[in-house]
């Protein structure tokens, strides 16, 4: 019997895209952003994106940064718009329970940096899980 391309486990052909220069250097920015180990958010992606996607992380992560930043610099501080539009790294409902996280102690009076490592806390939960 034939076995059908999407029937075999490509974690090994989305790892060697991974490990390519232009990507690594990408996932390790992304993973410097984030606060987790570049090993831990290389098997996030293999989970959660495609071949193409792995492929072309690294126009996306360049155009994503480059981007103007918006309004709320709590969401730019996140990567709200960079990690769920740019580059599939976490779902819409993830990140809204992250930024609606740090958001809260933005309004109880907590300085933003607080607020932002209590928001990149709640990703590194998604990523580590």
């Amino acid at each position: 019997m034939t076995k059908y391309l999407y029937e075999k486990d490509l974690r090994p052909l989305k790892y060697n895209i991974l490990v390519g220069p232009r990507q690594d250097r990408t996932v390790k920015a992304m993973a410097d952003r984030l606060g987790v180990r570049r090993q831990v958010l290389r098997r996030h992606l293999i989970e959660r994106l495609d071949m193409s996607n792995l492929e072309n992380m690294p126009a996306r992560w360049e155009v994503g940064c480059a981007a103007p930043a918006s309004d709320d610099a709590l969401a730019d501080a996140l990567g709200c718009e960079l990690f769920v539009e740019n580059i599939a790294v976490f779902t819409p409902s993830e990140m809204e329970a992250a930024y609606e996280k740090a958001r809260d102690l933005v309004d109880d009076g907590a300085p933003l940096e607080t607020a932002v490592k209590e928001g990149k806390k709640a990703l590194k939960e998604v990523i580590t899980s």
